[in-house]
């Protein structure tokens, strides 16, 4: 069985069994959930108080903080465009806020110690004109911790981000957003403001069975934290381009990057970061990636499982209801673990490179015992034989050295270093030496072998 082939009933039950349940147990007016398989949807579902008036997967909620991540992909667009470094200060761009020293990469991972929240009122259920400037969203004291040394979400600071978009493309956040990502995306259900059909947000009395519309404000300068609106199936689109990358939009290695861990977690967090725009999840030794969202009277959540290839988007339409972000990674595990991805085949490499190949097999650090593998493309891997070490991937570069793709290595170069005679006399990797025998006397080992060699214990 091929993964894109369809889900089996029992994991089409189980899947409508938890939608089911998250929308009678968390007593929201409608929910619609849909599930991504190989980029391609796999299963849709939806629930509603009303009989026959179930939302699809064409129907808008709105999204709240799902938004940072699109914001977060018109910066890093920037960013790969020259036209910012994520170490710039964004007074070098956006001069006169207040909190100019804070970094744009501080930003987009919520650790440049802003306020979470604008001053009073109540940002999400007023209008945005009630703050015109970034001085109203800001307030008079901005930071409340120190820039650089841990998280502190912060909804500020992606207007701050929103703001620096439009500095830099001279045109309306939401316009560039429409021509950058939706366009190029296919994402045409995805708005500034509703288009029908949507669904209406309400707050669900905690003691009572009634209802209470919620209002929809326009948010104004905060609309790049929390404005838009959305379907599952768009940002099921969303989140294939957010694992794979699309060069019309983000390259590849670019939606990697910000799927990377920004700051260290809050104390006692571990389950969980935030990359650059994005959060990160640890469940069950699965790492799932995306966003959550809330705004009065709607609820959503969005994760995506990269080593998985599934997606999940959960959508509702009530202030307090279902805990959305549990339901969307529920739904992705009944898939992943239910049907697993089917591993591609074992091939060979194209083609034989014999002097890459004479580099395979054991190497030592000292006494430490390596593996070291080819992998396409030129790549190497190097892995711990006996006990606990640090593996790593390393990818080829012009000049015949590897780079560290991941772990302690990342980053690290990795080289063969020649005798006279041309033959490889150790690897050199950030300084450590690696030989093909442990603590090999003919090879350049720092400090040294003792004259005597290896020896027993005399007793």
């Amino acid at each position: 069985m091929t993964s894109s082939e369809p889900l089996l009933p029992t994991t089409r039950r189980a899947l409508l069994h938890r939608v089911a349940t998250a929308q009678a147990e968390g007593r929201t007016p409608s929910l619609v959930a849909a599930v991504q398989r190989d980029g391609r949807i796999a299963w849709s579902g939806a629930r509603s108080c009303v009989e026959g008036h179930e939302p699809d997967g064409d129907t808008q909620f709105r999204i709240g903080s799902i938004t940072k991540t699109f914001t977060a992909v018109l910066v890093m667009r920037l960013r790969d465009e020259g036209l910012i470094d994520l170490d710039d200060p964004l007074e070098k761009h956006l001069p006169g806020t207040g909190a100019g020293q804070v970094t744009v990469f501080q930003l987009l991972g919520h650790s440049a110690g802003l306020a979470a929240e604008t001053p009073a009122p109540w940002w999400e259920r007023t209008p945005g004109t009630t703050r015109p400037e970034l001085a109203d969203v800001l307030g008079e004291g901005p930071l409340i911790h120190r820039s650089g040394h841990g998280h502190h979400y912060s909804n500020p600071g992606y207007t701050l981000l929103g703001s620096l978009v439009e500095k830099l493309r001279g045109d309306t956040w939401a316009e560039v957003l429409r021509r950058e990502i939706l366009e190029p995306l296919g994402m045409d259900r995805t708005t500034q403001q509703a288009v029908a059909p949507h669904a209406g947000g309400w707050a669900v009395h905690p003691w009572a069975d009634v209802m209470l519309p919620e209002p929809a404000e326009d948010l104004g300068l905060m609309a790049p934290a929390g404005q838009l609106w959305s379907t599952t199936t768009d940002l099921l689109r969303f989140a294939a381009f957010l694992a794979r990358g699309d060069e019309r939009v983000l390259r590849a290695s670019s939606v990697e990057e910000m799927r990377a861990p920004a700051a260290p977690p809050e104390a006692g967090d571990w389950d969980g970061a935030y990359a650059l725009g994005l959060q990160v999840v640890r469940r069950k030794g699965r790492t799932l990636l995306g966003h959550s969202g809330s705004l009065p009277g709607f609820l959503a959540a969005l994760w995506f499982s990269v080593e998985d290839d599934v997606a999940a988007v959960v959508l509702s339409n009530a202030t307090s209801g279902p805990l959305t972000g549990a339901v969307a990674g529920d739904l992705l595990e009944i898939v992943a673990e239910a049907e697993p991805r089917i591993p591609e085949p074992w091939r060979p490499l194209p083609q034989v490179d014999e002097e890459l190949l004479a580099l395979t097999g054991p190497w030592y650090w000292g006494t430490y015992v390596y593996g070291l593998r080819l992998l396409p493309d030129r790549g190497i891997e190097l892995l711990p034989l006996r006990g606990a070490g640090r593996s790593a991937r390393f990818s080829a570069c012009p000049d015949g050295t590897w780079k560290g793709l991941n772990g302690y290595y990342a980053g690290e170069t990795l080289r063969a270093v020649r005798a006279e005679d041309g033959t490889v006399d150790h690897l050199d990797l950030g300084s450590f030496v690696f030989t093909r025998e442990p603590y090999d006397r003919t090879a350049a080992v720092p400090g040294g072998v003792d004259d005597e060699g290896w020896r027993g214990l005399s007793l």
